[in-house]
């Protein structure tokens, strides 16, 4: 299962360094942007992470939902805060969000196997 960690920041590695090398200038302001956004503020990196995990769980954005998690992972969000938020994220998403809550469950027994 820690395999699943590999291979999403191995293919979004590759490919968000093709992204950036076409030289697309609206491209390259919406990553910094993204990046930016995310930094310490007002609102601490761990809640904006997991405001971020909420926003791509409702959305069904798998990618997204995997980026957040490991990142919040990195920041040291604990699993029962994780699950606390991606209850909300179902709560406001609806059933149809189940799917992506249980990748999201699996994605995170991986990153804990890779410790």
């Amino acid at each position: 299962m820690a395999d699943l960690v590999k291979e999403f920041n191995d293919y979004r590695s590759k490919m968000n360094d093709k992204l950036l090398s076409d030289n697309n200038l609206i491209i390259k302001r919406i990553f910094n942007l993204d990046t930016n956004a995310y930094s310490e503020g007002a609102l601490d990196i761990k809640t904006k992470e997991l405001l971020g995990l909420v926003a791509s769980t409702v959305l069904r954005c798998d990618d997204c939902i995997k980026y957040h998690l490991e990142t919040s992972y990195k920041n040291g969000i604990t699993k029962e805060e994780m699950m606390e938020a991606m209850g909300i994220a179902t709560l406001v998403g609806g059933t149809i969000v189940i799917p992506h809550l249980r990748r999201a469950y699996e994605f995170w027994e991986a990153l804990e196997e890779n410790k």
